[in-house]
């Protein structure tokens, strides 16, 4: 009789014998290639590398090799400094996008209301450049801030990696989505790319009457792995977002009961903005800076990816962690 699979299979604390091997010979051979940035490449991150192409080390060290030189071309360190985004209110008007409080799960909400944009408006007060840079930034807070914070918020056994995205597609209409499908499949491409393995939940709700032809676009750039994961919805969502989102964390247009002053768009609420949760992840980033001092005097050191001690665990391991060749949809703030 097999034994039943490990649903963490593939994790720090969570690896086969085949893994583990896989794991030391990627690290060796970044790290004698010169790719190896030990502060950003803890075993976490490696891994969902290797999770991705599923633990062929070729395609794996392909892919964040690739990473590595988009990163110094997008100037990504620059930008994980600090972005100036002046203009967040007045798009949030045009094309709200944001995070938003936890799910049961405790992984950061993200809501994008693609029904409410309008391109020739955005256009006028900023650039798909600046979209995109927005775009990367927030993917860098989500890795060194949100998930982290997430972690210690929810006093989970391991490390959240993953969000629960709401695409919100209320009065979407074929026209607005190809003047704004330049963008989409740009934003695509970064996310599945170069951040893979961070999508836990993906709901699409208020898909209209043709909705299909739209998704025809759309399929063909996701992973088939992370098709199995969207959950498409009609305009009675209410019941599934529930039951994945408390009703205090969903905004009230959503079937929520939070109502943040000044909008929920603009908030960012959630456990990242939390004082004491970010005095530990900064103590959790100076662990990681030690350790990273630790493996440069001793090569044999594995530098992993550590979150303070929880207390008792919030919740149990949620049925759908992402699987190996999983991948990742865009998400910004």
């Amino acid at each position: 009789m097999s034994s039943k699979r490990d649903p963490l299979s593939g994790r720090v604390g969570h690896l086969s014998d085949h893994q583990q091997e896989a794991l030391t010979q990627f690290r060796t051979e970044l790290k004698n290639e010169g790719y190896l940035v030990p502060l950003r490449h803890d075993d976490a991150c490696l891994l969902r590398f290797l999770r991705a192409r599923k633990f062929d080390i070729p395609k794996a060290k392909a892919m964040i090799t690739s990473q590595e030189r988009w990163r110094k071309d997008f100037g990504v360190d620059e930008l994980h400094k600090g972005f100036d985004f002046p203009e967040k209110a007045e798009v949030d008007k045009y094309y709200p996008q944001f995070y938003h409080k936890t799910d049961k799960d405790g992984r950061p909400v993200y809501i994008e209301r693609l029904g409410k944009i309008d391109v020739k408006a955005l256009y006028t007060i900023t650039t798909q450049e600046r979209l995109l840079k927005r775009l990367v930034y927030e993917y860098e807070r989500c890795l060194n801030d949100r998930f982290p914070a997430c972690t210690i918020h929810s006093k989970s056994e391991i490390p959240i990696e993953t969000s629960c995205t709401i695409l919100d597609l209320h009065n979407v209409g074929i026209s607005a989505f190809v003047q704004v499908k330049d963008y989409v499949f740009k934003a695509s491409a970064i996310g599945q790319d170069h951040y893979p393995e961070s999508m836990g939940k993906f709901f699409i709700i208020n898909s209209p009457w043709g909705f299909s032809t739209i998704w025809k676009f759309i399929k063909p750039w996701l992973d088939e792995v992370t098709v199995a994961k969207i959950n498409i919805l009609g305009s009675s969502y209410q019941k599934e977002l529930l039951a994945q989102i408390p009703p205090e964390n969903l905004p009230v247009d959503l079937g929520g009961t939070c109502a943040c002053e000044g909008g929920c768009s603009l908030s960012d609420d959630g456990p990242w903005n939390d004082p004491e949760i970010i005095k530990k992840v900064e103590e959790w980033k100076e662990e990681r800076r030690k350790r990273v001092d630790a493996e440069e005097k001793d090569p044999a050191t594995s530098i992993v990816a550590l979150a303070p001690e929880p207390s008792a665990p919030a919740h149990g391991i949620s049925a759908d962690l992402p699987q190996e060749g999983d991948t990742i949809t865009p998400v910004v703030s």
